[in-house]
């Protein structure tokens, strides 16, 4: 007689599936939906766009989308968007878009109507296979994944905590 064994991942988010499904479903269940989002696929497609890191630094440092600028989410300091207008279209991202959302919000409330927040985050991004570079701009696998409970959702990449 064969015996059926199930495993089930059990962690401070609940029963999980390790597959973008559970990325997405928990992605939804953390976002306000007060800022526009944007998805991998489409910002893949688009041309001449700020992206903006919405990670404290040690997270940027580890690694970033190539071209991102950090602006963390605590404070979002202006000048850091150097030549960019409010009419610019401007994409942030964090880990998988609960800061980002919030740093979107707060650059459309200061007039920069283009901005959207990328569903996901970093993560969606490593997971459909997009590249990130280190702090000296070399590609890398290293993604910094917030926290342990949140590793559960990267499945593309080498895991820093």
């Amino acid at each position: 007689m064969k015996k059926l064994v199930l495993i089930l991942l059990i962690s401070p988010l609940g029963v999980l599936a390790q597959d973008e499904f559970s990325l997405t479903e928990k992605v939804k269940s953390v976002l306000g939906f007060t800022a526009p989002l944007t998805y991998v696929e489409d910002m893949q497609k688009m041309k001449n766009v700020f992206v903006l890191d919405a990670r404290e630094r040690e997270e940027f440092d580890v690694s970033h989308l190539p071209g991102a600028i950090h602006v963390g989410d605590k404070r979002v300091d202006m000048s850091l968007l150097g030549n960019v207008t409010e009419s610019d279209t401007i994409i942030v991202y964090c880990t998988v878009g609960y800061r980002s959302e919030k740093v979107a919000e707060k650059l459309r409330d200061a007039g920069y109507t283009n901005t959207f927040n990328l569903f996901g985050g970093i993560f969606a991004w490593k997971n459909d296979g997009g590249k990130v570079v280190d702090k000296s701009g070399r590609a890398t696998e290293k993604v910094h994944c917030y926290n342990k409970s949140w590793s559960l959702f990267l499945l593309n990449g080498e895991k820093v905590y």
